[in-house]
């Protein structure tokens, strides 16, 4: 049974791309890509049928349609130029969610009542949105939003406690939507075998968890058809909600966009003291004239103080920018953040730099650092960064404190590089080990990537033999042969079963290609 409510999704296809042609006046029909550091982040039908596709570099883009018009990724103009749409859903609906620019989502149980019925509402809000807003749009309706929006994306009507079924056929790919950044998750599924969300959805949860990070758990749910995330269940401080009045009332972008800033770290801070994060927030503005709006906006993720200022930015954007008859009558005069709904605050993964409770903890510690550099050199402070390389330790490069964080050779192929999951510990020299398989022989690999034993046992650094229960690989690699230099490497996934510990042991192995091999341990799992 599922967990989640009943939504429905209202999704206008391409908004990047419609948001960036409606600011210039493109031609609606026109091949069109939205660009982000190079990369293809959106586009348009005409372009997918020229073969333009998302993740695609710019050059390849225009090599594939000469004539595609190019736009530049400008997320606050996708969510000032969404606003009519939003508040055209609201003529019909109250509960009216933002989920992202391009997509809201609303609780069918009222509106479909009140209308006589979930068809009859859809076709309600597809008129309204029409007429008062002149975009394309579809809708979907299924428990959740994960099931809501995939049915958006196909115009499908899910029957009640259907998610799961509806969900179960659908490709692996579904999981990595824009803004959620699971595409390594989703190759790691793919390379598994598992390339239908219903073939991930069988698996136990608590295999899931043992397996995988956080993120896998919650893309589980939602495969399910569950929520993202179970309810909260605990009291909640009736002190969360912030509130910021004005004087002067507020009818300028600049002063919004400095207020909205002020207000997210206030309100991050305010739930991080209580060990809270928001996944939904309501933004209530308070006119002079004692008109009040209210807007909803739903995240994947939980709000992040930058997250709630972009989003407390572009709705007053929204608001100040709209169309006459749509605007407030006067000035904003009283600005209120209040959380609809809330997670643990485990579930927000803080990193360097965006530590601490307070708004000013990340700028106290980047003085700190550039201290301690004055004191004892650039060197003394450094920082992780992952970029190209085939291993585990050539991945990750330490960079001194302040430099560039830009990878250099992270979109490189590498051929024989070790795919997803890294391993939690690398050493720096790789430790050695024996690799046996049936009646003691040693293992080797040949130059074809071919094992001359099934492995059998392994023995790390002298210790005892503990037996192979699965493997994967192996993994090539061949430099450019010169004189003298080794043939080249193979790489192996292998898991042992180390009965003393009552646990398994999962190691990345790497060995020498052709006779006498030397097999080396390079990292080990959790």
């Amino acid at each position: 049974m599922s967990d989640a409510p009943r939504l429905l999704v209202l999704w206008c296809p391409d908004w990047p791309v419609v948001a960036a042609g409606a600011a210039v006046g493109t031609p609606p029909l026109a091949p069109a890509a939205v660009f982000s550091a190079n990369r293809v982040v959106a586009c348009s039908a005409a372009a997918r049928r020229a073969g333009v596709g998302r993740g695609m570099r710019r050059r390849d883009a225009q090599s594939r349609c000469p004539e595609l018009v190019v736009h530049q990724h400008d997320r606050d103009r996708d969510a000032r130029l969404f606003e009519p749409v939003a508040a055209a859903v609201e003529q019909h609906a109250v509960g009216v969610e933002v989920v992202r620019p391009g997509i809201v989502a609303v609780p069918v149980g009222g509106a479909a009542g009140y209308f006589g019925g979930e068809a009859t509402l859809a076709e309600r809000l597809l008129d309204e949105v029409s007429a008062n807003a002149g975009v394309e749009c579809q809708i979907g309706i299924a428990d959740g939003l994960f099931a809501a929006t995939l049915a958006a994306r196909r115009a499908a009507f899910v029957a009640p406690g259907g998610s799961a079924p509806f969900l179960a056929p659908l490709p692996i790919t579904e999981l990595d939507q824009p803004g959620d950044e699971r595409g390594e998750l989703v190759g790691l599924l793919t390379r598994l075998g598992l390339r239908t969300l219903g073939a991930f959805a069988v698996i136990a949860e608590r295999d899931v968890a043992g397996r995988f990070g956080r993120d896998a758990i919650v893309a589980h749910r939602l495969a399910r058809g569950l929520s993202q995330r179970p309810p909260l269940r605990r009291a909640l401080p009736p002190e969360l909600e912030v509130t910021e009045e004005f004087e002067t009332p507020l009818e300028r972008i600049d002063e919004a966009a400095f207020i909205a800033k002020t207000l997210g770290e206030r309100f991050f801070a305010g739930l991080a003291r209580h060990g809270l994060a928001c996944t939904r927030l309501a933004i209530v503005a308070v006119t002079a004239s004692g008109e009040e709006r209210v807007r909803l906006w739903r995240c994947a993720e939980p709000l992040t103080a930058r997250a709630t200022a972009d989003r407390v930015r572009w709705q007053c954007e929204g608001w100040l920018t709209a169309a006459p008859g749509d605007r407030p009558n006067s000035g904003i005069v009283r600005l209120r953040l209040v959380p609809e709904e809330l997670v643990g605050g485990e579930a927000l993964q803080l990193q360097l730099g965006a530590m601490g409770r307070d708004a000013d903890a990340a700028e106290r510690a980047g003085r700190a650092m550039v201290r301690i550099q004055g004191l004892l050199g650039p060197e003394a402070v450094l920082t992780p960064l992952l970029d190209g390389g085939r291993t585990a330790a050539e991945r990750a490069r330490l960079i001194p404190w302040g430099d560039p964080r830009a990878t250099a050779t992270a979109d490189a192929p590498w051929p024989g590089r070790l795919p997803a999951p890294s391993p939690a510990t690398v050493f720096r020299q790789p430790v050695p080990a024996a690799v046996r398989g049936a009646g003691g022989r040693e293992v080797e690999c040949t130059m074809r990537g071919e094992l001359t034993e099934l492995p059998v046992t392994v023995a790390v650094d002298g210790e005892p033999a503990l037996p192979v229960i699965s493997w994967a690989g192996p993994w090539l690699h061949r430099p450019t042969l010169q004189a003298g230099s080794p043939p080249g490497v193979a790489r192996m996934q292998m898991v042992l079963a180390d009965s003393a510990a009552n646990r398994h042991r999962p190691l990345i192995l790497a060995v020498t290609l052709g006779p006498n091999p030397q097999w080396t341990v390079e990292g080990i799992y959790d």
